[in-house]
């Protein structure tokens, strides 16, 4: 037994030296080919080797020397270097590294939730000339992959490249970080690197780390249980069951001729329009599975070539299919519908368009206000209008369950600062834009607190204190309110702006960039044109550039009136639109809002009521979607919804 003890430590202690002596340096996902470096600040750099391996570096004629510590990790620092490139990098250790078209310029950290992950292809009739004209090779993207961590930061990204602005590759990129990012290249000229690291219907929780939400005390209990991988397997498990219980039988997929097969002969079908909700059409509260179809004549000038459908936005999710053949689906129900039809697909004279629409809560259908038509090289057929619709599956009630059985990770605090910024934390940056805080409609007061801390923690995890960090304001989404009334967006819109008390910091409003029926608007250029408005101002000393539209400074009561004056008022304050100003109102003692008369006195806004003889508030633009908020200055950027009654 002795024996077999020594033999079994003899190999294991071979295996481990042969290990040791033979491991070579290995880089980060983020260092590779085609990266770009920020000018101007230290060129940082780390990675992995055995214990002790010696590592030299040479780059645009500069070279340094390190050594990899005791648990094989090892870092290093490069001058700051001017702008320019393409260079390469060479890295000796017991192997050799060769890194090519390397740029150096500014790198933006763009991250947020889903306005944020949009990318250019999302938006590709909006943007086609744009994608098809992108030749911007010294304007990159490094999008990083989704990953969670629940017990700690991870030390590197599962995988991901470098890509340029080509016709092909912009497709993938945020198109808000592009149009930023093309705004600042056309202006200076310099390479511009974007890393985009965003989710989409995640919590600004999760993108803080533990450190920077250490006093928020509830918060630090939910982090210190998530770290318990036993309960958190438990949760998975438990969430599995309950999702295989709840699986049921779609007709239209289970008899023997499916419902979306051309040999299937429809009965039992009733008329429902399209666009709309079913529940708004004779259906009462029915969350399951319902069939579309519809015959739709095509003409022989239609047929034989690629075409497009698009089918607006569906809830929730959804099969298309045309003469029975499947031309698209989507799981979820945000995104547009805009699929291919292949050229084999369309015939001459009548064809049937099938849709499958699963709805799991709320109103389900076809959102209005969208576009519904088939597109063949120009030639239109109009989908609106009366379709034929059958149920095909009813969910039951998920029972009420006392505890949760399930988790989302991405929605965790900490889980995404781990697994999608630690990686990188000491990569150098110019700057951070933001866009984020639909998820925190929810607790939109706590959302003061939150966003201040986020900014303190990225500035100390990428050991930059005065990081430049512009965000964007929650544009307009959701029914038009003609009454005073409260608002959850309203109060992240306030958070926000009060989040301009931190230096360094700057707000894209964009209350007039949003769409009623659309939480991802299409309108993605004004958004970077404004954030690069922001960063030409702050960030690129473009000092007598107007950055913002009018931002609420303070108010004075005078008699019968509320006087507000406004910071960023530009070349003077106006009404976009022309008509009186819009979407005031004011309240006495007792709170109670109503619309009120406003009028522009040089840089200040007067607002008054005769039913409030005494006023004492006054709010702008108070509302998830505020009708027509028409306060702009002369450079035509909208004024900032406020309250003055907190």
């Amino acid at each position: 037994m002795c024996r077999f003890k020594t033999v079994l430590m003899l190999f294991l202690s071979v295996v481990l030296h042969t290990e040791t002596t033979t491991a070579q340096i290995r880089l980060p996902q983020l260092i590779r080919d085609s990266m770009v470096l920020q000018r101007d600040a230290p060129l940082k750099l780390w990675g992995w080797a055995s214990p002790g391996e010696k590592i030299r570096i040479r780059f645009n004629g500069k070279s340094v020397n390190t050594s990899a510590t005791s648990d094989g990790k090892w870092n290093a620092s490069l001058p700051a270097t001017k702008a320019g490139g393409p260079y390469q990098m060479q890295l000796t250790g017991k192997n050799s590294i060769i890194l090519k078209d390397i740029l150096i310029g500014d790198v933006w950290l763009c991250s947020g939730q889903s306005n944020m992950v949009h990318q250019m292809g999302i938006h590709d009739v909006t943007y086609a000339e744009d994608i098809a004209n992108a030749n911007f090779p010294e304007i990159r993207q490094f999008l990083v992959p989704n990953m969670t961590s629940l017990d700690g930061p991870r030390e590197d990204l599962t995988q991901g490249s470098w890509k340029w602005a080509n016709p092909k590759d912009v497709r993938d990129f945020s198109a808000v970080a592009y149009f930023f990012a093309r705004d600042i290249y056309n202006k200076y000229h310099i390479p511009v690197g974007i890393i985009n690291s965003s989710v989409g219907g995640t919590p600004i929780e999760a993108w803080t780390s533990a450190q920077g939400l250490k006093e928020f005390s509830s918060l630090a209990g939910i982090i210190k249980k998530n770290q318990d991988t036993a309960y958190i397997s438990a949760l998975k498990r438990a969430a599995g069951t309950a999702v295989a219980t709840n699986d049921g039988q779609d007709k239209g997929l289970g008899s023997s001729v499916k419902w979306f097969d051309t040999t299937y002969v429809a009965k039992g079908w009733h008329k429902i329009n399209i666009p709309g909700y079913w529940e708004d059409q004779g259906i009462r509260d029915l969350d399951g599975v319902v069939w579309y179809r519809r015959e739709l004549t095509v003409p022989p000038s239609m047929t034989g070539k690629p075409g497009r459908l698009f089918m607006g936005r569906i809830v929730d999710a959804d099969v298309v299919y045309i003469n029975g053949k499947q031309v698209g689906n989507t799981t979820y129900m945000y995104p547009q519908r805009r699929y291919s039809i292949p050229p084999d697909v369309l015939k001459p004279g009548k064809n049937l368009i099938v849709v499958r629409v699963q709805n799991n809560s709320g109103k389900g259908g076809f959102v209005p206000d969208k576009p519904y038509y088939m597109d063949v090289e120009g030639q239109k057929l109009d989908l609106k209008g009366d379709w034929f619709y059958k149920v095909g599956q009813v969910y039951r009630p998920r029972p009420h369950r006392a505890q949760p059985s399930e988790i989302s990770e991405q929605n965790q605090p900490t889980a995404l600062y781990n697994g999608m910024i630690a990686p990188f934390s000491d990569y150098s940056i110019k700057g951070v834009l933001w866009y984020q805080g639909e998820s925190n409609i929810s607790n939109g007061n706590e959302y003061e607190r939150l966003l201040p801390a986020l900014i303190k923690d990225w500035r100390a995890r990428f050991s930059n204190p005065g990081l430049p960090f512009y965000y964007v304001q929650l544009p307009n989404f959701g029914d038009a309110s003609y009454l005073p009334g409260e608002s959850g967006s309203a109060v992240v819109r306030e958070a926000a702006l009060k989040t301009l008390k931190v230096p360094n910091t700057g707000m894209a409003v964009t209350i007039d960039l949003g769409e009623w029926n659309d939480i991802h608007p299409d309108n993605k250029k004004g958004v970077g044109d404004r954030l690069a408005l922001l960063a030409r101002h702050f960030t690129y000393g473009e000092k007598e550039l107007v950055c913002s539209g009018p931002l609420y400074r303070s108010s004075a009561i005078q008699g019968n009136k509320i006087v507000i004056s406004f910071t960023n008022t530009g070349s003077g304050l106006l009404s976009i639109d022309g008509e009186e100003l819009s979407e005031f109102a004011v309240a006495g003692a007792d709170k109670k809002f109503v619309w009120a008369k406003a009028r522009i006195m040089g840089d200040k806004v007067e607002v008054w009521s005769d039913e409030v003889p005494a006023p004492q508030y006054v709010r702008y633009a108070w509302a998830d979607n505020p009708v027509q908020p028409n306060l702009y200055n002369f450079e035509k950027l909208p004024a900032s919804p406020f309250r003055t009654d907190e």
